[in-house]
């Protein structure tokens, strides 16, 4: 057949048909067979493609063959030429072909990197949860110290409470989640963080609360090793990601692989995780804090059940307590208080014997404890300090100015238009007036054990002598009283409660006071007045006033003639203003 196409070519060309035939077997010959010489000894020529051959010229009967070898070869080229259907079909199987190869490869390459995204986000954040944490090295650093094991490394006075505190982050006390609520600076933090480096951080996450949402989302990520998705590279497969998304629904999604992560780790180890949030009071009291409190809240309540995840949060102010108590059924709380007297005096001479290798004397560190209380951030401002006597005046006299700086009362003269202000300050220290008097009510005030015995009332009572139910949590975050878990109102701490005493000994304060709050109601006493103003009253001129119905109607009487000056005024529903 091919030798055929090949001599029907020729032939077109003007060759004979015996001509072409022949030099078709020729070529077929040369490009198939092996190459054979010449008479001179040369070999062929290397494209046998290019032989030349002279046209035989013959006679007429041969050149009608030629015609009839033409025809018959176009017809058989023609017969075996494929149809435009048939390439149509052939294109469009061959651009199918093409598009599923690539689609599938596309699809297998996002769906291969999505799946292995998410395996590495699980591994990541179970790697937050092994041995070792940031939380650690930090405060070592913080301190100065060595990462040591041993608890007189850290220079650290074991409280009380720290036994339940160990169990709790040692993921040894289930069942339960735990707020942890004090005034600032009673070793909250402190017992958190020591708890951890006796387990190296085992199992346990902690992180700092901030009010930004979007802030709190990075700390919880950088706690967890959890990217929310902001290094997804999904887009290049045309995957969209999940990250177009709000603070809040970004927490959301952290807590859940939290939650697959404690399920893995508990089969394997047998205990829960441990998040401490540490500073709660930091989120603002409105609507988007009340929804994150309550998200974590839910968690909380839902992890303690099912004992895979226990959450510690660690709180200065009431409020909190007070939005967690409405929906909870498993929250432990633990209240931090000052030491006690006989355990701040050890701990107080244990710093100073470790600071300065001196043991001061009974009398003094007595003395130092009547002034400062069993506070240990300022025992241990205290201990460190050259002159323990002075720096204890130096406390008080710093809670005593901004306890004045915040509150003071500015007496009868005062403008009004501060005078919003100066009802939250007159309550402010009407509410510490009663405390100072409150002590004369007291059995003791002292106790040789204990130490300190403060003032407090209830905290409707407390309430109801300031006239006012919204004042007290505002003071509460100002740290210039302090509610406890049990709803107590007092002074924050013992240079703050003596600050009080010299506030109120003042000569003349009590007046100074009764004068703001006299000036105070006369104030809004003017704003409740309704002022007329009478004009065009001349020689025997008289206003005639009488109630009518809704209202009061004034007329004007002058020399035998009644003419209406006011129209009927309404009265006065309950709005504070002049007229």
């Amino acid at each position: 057949m091919g030798l055929i196409r090949a001599g029907c070519r020729l032939a077109s060309h003007g060759y004979s048909g015996y001509g072409a035939a022949a030099m078709a077997a020729q070529r077929g010959l040369w490009a198939r067979g092996p190459r054979i010489p010449n008479e001179r000894g040369a070999p062929p020529p290397t494209t046998s493609r290019r032989i030349h051959w002279a046209p035989q010229s013959g006679p007429r009967q041969e050149k009608r063959h030629y015609s009839k070898d033409k025809d018959k070869c176009d017809d058989d080229d023609h017969r075996h030429e494929p149809s435009i259907w048939y390439k149509m079909l052939e294109s469009a199987a061959t651009s199918l072909a093409s598009i599923l190869v690539l689609g599938t490869g596309f699809a297998l390459a996002a769906y291969t990197y999505h799946k292995t995204y998410k395996y590495f986000v699980l591994a990541k954040m179970s790697n937050a949860f092994e041995p070792g944490d940031p939380v650690l090295d930090l405060a070592a650093i913080g301190k100065d110290l060595p990462l040591s094991k041993t608890a007189a490394a850290t220079h650290w006075i074991e409280r009380p409470e720290q036994g339940i505190v160990d169990q709790i982050v040692a993921g040894k006390e289930v069942g339960h989640y735990h707020l942890f609520i004090g005034e600032k600076g009673t070793g909250k933090s402190s017992m958190l963080l020591e708890a951890m480096r006796k387990i190296d951080g085992d199992g346990v996450a902690m992180f700092e609360a901030h009010a930004d949402l979007e802030i709190f989302r990075i700390r919880l990520g950088k706690a967890l090793d959890y990217e929310f998705h902001e290094d997804y590279m999904g887009s290049y497969f045309s995957e969209r990601g999940p990250r177009d998304t709000t603070a809040l629904l970004d927490i959301e999604r952290a807590l859940n692989k939290v939650e697959k992560v404690a399920l893995k780790r508990r089969a394997r180890v047998g205990r829960p995780l441990v998040i401490i949030i540490n500073q709660m009071h930091l989120i603002r009291d409105d609507e988007d804090g009340k929804d994150l409190i309550e998200l974590l809240q839910q968690r909380a309540e839902q992890w303690a059940a099912s004992n895979l995840v226990t959450m510690v949060f660690n709180s200065d102010d009431y409020w909190v307590y007070e939005r967690l108590k409405q929906l909870s059924t498993r929250m432990a709380v633990l209240t931090v208080v000052d030491l006690p007297k006989q355990q701040a005096i050890a701990a107080l001479k244990n710093y100073r014997r470790r600071y300065f290798s001196e043991v001061p004397s009974s009398a003094i560190l007595e003395e130092i404890y009547d002034r400062v209380g069993g506070r240990l951030n300022f025992l241990n401002r205290v201990a460190k300090s050259q002159d323990m006597l002075a720096t204890c005046e130096e406390i008080k006299r710093v809670e005593k100015t901004w306890f004045l700086n915040q509150c003071w009362i500015l007496g009868e003269e005062m403008d009004d238009d501060v005078m919003d202000q100066q009802k939250w300050a007159a309550a402010a220290v009407v509410l510490a007036t009663a405390l100072v008097d409150k002590e004369e009510e007291m059995e003791k005030t002292y106790d040789p054990t204990k130490g300190h015995i403060l003032p407090s009332y209830p905290l409707h009572i407390a309430q109801e002598i300031m006239t006012r139910a919204d004042f007290v949590r505002a003071l509460d975050r100002l740290n210039l009283f302090s509610i406890t878990s049990k709803a107590e109102v007092r002074a924050s701490s013992v240079p703050m409660h003596i600050a009080f005493r010299e506030i109120v000994a003042q000569p003349g304060f009590r007046e100074h006071l009764q004068a703001t709050i006299d000036r105070i109601a006369a104030i809004e006493s003017l704003g409740r007045t309704r002022e007329l103003v009478a004009k065009d009253l001349v020689w025997g001129g008289k206003y005639e006033i009488k109630k009518s119905y809704g209202g009061v109607e004034v007329s004007l009487k002058q020399e035998g003639k009644k003419r209406d000056v006011t129209a009927v005024e309404e009265e006065d529903d309950g709005d504070d203003g002049k007229e």
